[in-house]
């Protein structure tokens, strides 16, 4: 169930406003509080504490966060509660900020909302990744299929840098 289509390459991206778990706790933030003059990197998953979920978000904290510290703003999103994120990020020490799209919104938004049927799950995030350029405008988009995928990691740190004119 998409409720929109996914913004292309070369789309505005939509902006947002929502609760952020990060270094300071959960606070009400905006897309554009964290954007500057780094590619911004969003990075929508299905449910915290889930194994491909885990994996993904670890991958890009083991191979993003070189990245993310002077390259890119990196954010996971997820319908999860505010609190639920704060657990997921400290328990696995993600540097980057997890944004809680409690009412899916956002995933609607980006026309990433989804349902997973065999599950009875309705309004969840489906696993995709945008990279947005300094300006806002999508530079790299990838959707998963099935949920179990994992980006290819690859092509994201190759659309950083693409974005950001390494």
């Amino acid at each position: 169930m998409d409720d929109t289509t996914p913004p292309a390459v070369g789309d505005d991206a939509p902006g947002f406003s929502a609760p952020v778990a990060d270094g300071d706790g959960i606070v009400e933030r905006d897309l554009e509080s964290y954007s500057g003059e780094t590619p911004t990197v969003l990075a929508f998953f299905p449910a915290a504490f889930s194994g491909t979920c885990t994996a993904e978000l670890c991958t890009f904290r083991d191979r993003l966060g070189p990245l993310a510290s002077e390259s890119a703003t990196v954010f996971g999103i997820s319908t999860d509660l505010p609190w639920a994120l704060a657990e997921f990020r400290e328990a696995e020490s993600l540097p980057f900020p997890l944004v809680a799209d409690n009412d899916g919104a956002i995933c609607a938004d980006y026309g990433v909302r989804t349902r997973y049927e065999r599950l009875g799950i309705d309004g969840v995030a489906r696993r995709s990744v945008f990279v947005l350029d300094a300006d806002g405008a999508v530079t790299y988009r990838w959707l998963a299929d099935d949920p179990g995928t994992e980006p290819d990691y690859e092509a994201v740190e190759g659309a950083i840098r693409d974005a950001a004119g390494d």
